[in-house]
């Protein structure tokens, strides 16, 4: 069995074992990492030699740890992410590489359709009739996008949303608001298959498939890093929230990402009741320096920042160019009508 996992802001762990009578057998662990003494990789190898193949990520990474003579250096290389390539070998996880990406770059969409394109595509990667998709959003109209869970009128002023034309939809992910103005706004989705997260958990699960964001921020001089559970960081403030949905009965994994490029943070203020409690657990008292935009940092156009981030996946992974088709696109106008649209939708958390 082979796993591969990228130690998220490190190197790749590559780990080759079999698993015999309930316990690990032939460990070998590799990659591009950097290890003081040498012969520690060996120390790893015999550690994880005869462990239990059900034993966690944490007791894996703990019997490592244990192992390691004192002053071990590690570069690029954790415990914990060796401890997960184990388990994505044991899950027989696939990797990006194993597939062909296709990429969905349409005209502008209303904000509801949006929310039922999510939906539909994910629904199709899982059923096996559609490629892992990356989707980059172009925005129709101005618009507050509500998690999954989020009360309608704890986190929406309606009296201001109306005023500045901004349509409130709710997602089917969890996480928090996203105050979305089509041109200060970069927006895009994985729709995965979950063989790609098999073996992470689900807070891995979004470090791994932000990481190739952060190269593409990095090759635009941003220094950029994944803050658990889902927000992209930098020295500066937050510049993207990211959230997930597990498809039911599983097959396929939804993860969004929305990106500041800039912001009109009064009228956000106006529209968003963003709470002292929420502010005081990122470290700040306004909500103002919660957020850095990408066109402050980058001095590039949000067209060239987009081009710049589908250039870097296309590089990493390859990436054709995609299409809706015509029945996923009349089913998610169905659903943006019958589900996402509706006040009954939006206001299922009054």
């Amino acid at each position: 069995m082979h796993g591969e996992y990228k130690v998220p802001g490190g190197k790749l762990v590559v780990v080759d074992l079999d698993a015999r009578d309930g316990v690990l057998r032939d460990v070998r662990v590799a990659g591009d990492f950097f290890l003081e003494p040498d012969e520690a990789i060996h120390i790893i190898d015999r550690a994880l030699e005869g462990a239990p193949a059900d034993l966690d990520a944490v007791g894996l990474a703990a019997r490592i740890q244990t192992a390691l003579p004192p002053g071990t250096q590690m570069y690029g290389l954790t415990s914990e992410g060796i401890a997960i390539a184990v388990r994505r070998a044991l899950a027989h996880a696939t990797d990006w590489t194993d597939y062909d990406w296709q990429l969905v770059h349409m005209e502008p969409q209303p904000p509801a359709l949006h929310m039922a394109l999510d939906e539909v595509l994910t629904t199709e990667v899982a059923a096996g009739r559609r490629a892992p998709t990356l989707r980059v959003w172009e925005w129709a109209s101005p618009a507050v996008v509500i998690g999954s869970f989020q009360s309608l009128r704890n986190e929406v002023d309606p009296v201001a949303a109306e005023r500045h034309g901004v349509t409130v939809v709710r997602r089917i992910s969890g996480g928090g608001a996203m105050f979305i103005e089509p041109g200060n706004t970069i927006t895009y989705s994985l729709s995965v298959p979950d063989a790609l997260v098999q073996g992470l958990t689900f807070a891995d699960s979004y470090a791994y498939l932000d990481d190739w964001v952060l190269g593409a921020l990095g090759d635009m001089g941003i220094k950029a890093w994944y803050q658990p559970l889902n927000d992209i960081a930098t020295e500066a403030g937050k510049i993207a929230g990211a959230a997930q949905k597990r498809v039911v009965g599983g097959g396929a994994v939804l993860h969004h990402v929305t990106m500041a490029y800039d912001i009109d943070a009064d009228k956000m203020l106006e529209v968003l009741r963003i709470g002292k409690e929420k502010l005081s657990d990122k470290g700040t008292r306004s909500a103002k320096k919660r957020v850095d935009p990408l066109r402050r940092q980058t001095g590039l156009a949000r067209e060239a920042v987009i081009e710049r981030m589908i250039g870097s996946f296309r590089g990493r992974y390859g990436l054709t160019e995609g299409k809706v088709t015509d029945e996923e696109m009349a089913r998610a106008r169905e659903l943006a009508e019958t589900k996402f649209g509706t006040a009954e939708w939006t206001a299922r958390v009054p």
